[in-house]
């Protein structure tokens, strides 16, 4: 099972039109590694899922093991869209397929236990639209946030690429071009001759939480030129690498017990930050992660006082960003 290579999405939308030839190619689907000397590999398991039906064997879908390139192996014509759409007589039905990784060639029993992907396929039950007839938007991004989420202290990779492959093998008439806006020295860089964006380097969290990117895309026909601009989101996930602190380095409280205190009375408080979790829930499992005892032998003591752990989401602000950690009072 490959332990370390992930999926900088959780999800992959495309369409698919009747007739359109074997060999066209849907999307690009990639991965990340979690150290330099894996080597990605795709498998598709199976099954189609198609919802409110039994699952159906995939004659019609295929992916390069090496690039990570969906295609259509197989024309999907009216016959294959009915079967798939279950007597649903909409214009559209929706089918999912499970993308796999693996750091070696694929064993189909692997397909229970390897990382995945979910691919949403819109089959539409029309042939596919003149690229003169489509807007911009839709000749340059699919419906498809353009969101994804990188792994700290993982090495570089490429993680997206912003042409369409089903656009761009049918629409070979027009240009369609593409730059990413971000501000200086962020870790990401577009290479202009594959369309592909990449991570530069190993991501902090600590460091910085969240990049908002702009991917921009310029359609020529002719002489006439159209533009637009989408948000390109990249979410920084975290490793638990950084151990708490306290904020003014000392790591004790005294307390000073006066008699006739009443039950429920705080005799001392000390703070702890960890700048590299945020609470999780159920609350319980971030309480247990760090726990407050009293050392004594004497069982008065054990008895008479007790340490309450409460715990709050803050914002750290290193290098101006915002980064959320959590405060434990105890």
């Amino acid at each position: 099972v490959a332990l370390g290579l992930y999926f900088p999405r959780r999800e992959y939308l495309e369409n698919v039109y009747i007739d359109e030839p074997a060999g066209t190619p849907l999307l690009r689907i990639h991965a990340l590694k979690d150290s330099a000397e894996e080597v990605a590999r795709f498998h598709l398991c199976q099954n189609l899922i198609v919802p409110r039906a039994r699952p159906q064997e995939n004659n019609w879908f295929q992916i390069r093991e090496k690039t990570g390139l969906l295609y259509l192996s197989k024309s999907l014509d009216r016959e294959d869209f009915n079967m798939l759409s279950v007597g649903n007589w909409m214009p559209l039905s929706k089918v999912m397929l499970y993308v796999f990784l693996s750091s070696h060639p694929f064993q189909e029993k692997e397909c229970d236990s390897a990382t995945r992907t979910t691919v949403l396929l819109s089959l539409i039950n029309a042939t596919a639209p003149a690229c003169s007839s489509l807007t911009a938007r839709q000749l340059c991004f699919t419906e498809m946030d353009l969101s994804f989420h990188i792994k700290e202290n993982k090495p570089p990779g490429t993680f997206h690429q912003l042409q369409l492959p089903s656009v761009h093998h049918l629409c070979q008439n027009l240009s369609i071009s593409y730059k990413l806006l971000a501000a200086e020295g962020v870790p990401f860089r577009y290479n202009e001759n594959s369309t592909s964006v990449r991570v530069t380097q190993r991501l902090d969290r600590e460091e910085r939480e969240r990049y908002e990117l702009i991917a921009k895309c310029t359609v020529r026909e002719g002489l006439r030129e159209m533009q637009v601009e989408v948000p390109f989101l990249v979410n920084v996930l975290d490793e638990d690498d950084s151990p708490p602190f306290l904020p003014n380095g000392t790591d004790t409280a005294d307390a000073v017990v006066e008699f006739n205190r009443k039950e429920g009375t705080v005799l001392s408080t000390l703070t702890v930050y960890d700048a590299d979790t945020t609470p999780i829930y159920p609350l319980e499992s971030s309480r247990k992660k760090y726990t407050g005892t009293i050392i004594t032998d004497d069982p008065w003591i054990s008895e008479t006082f007790r340490v309450e752990h409460i715990f709050d989401e803050i914002h750290f602000s290193p290098n101006g960003s915002q980064v959320r950690g959590t405060r434990h009072e105890y």
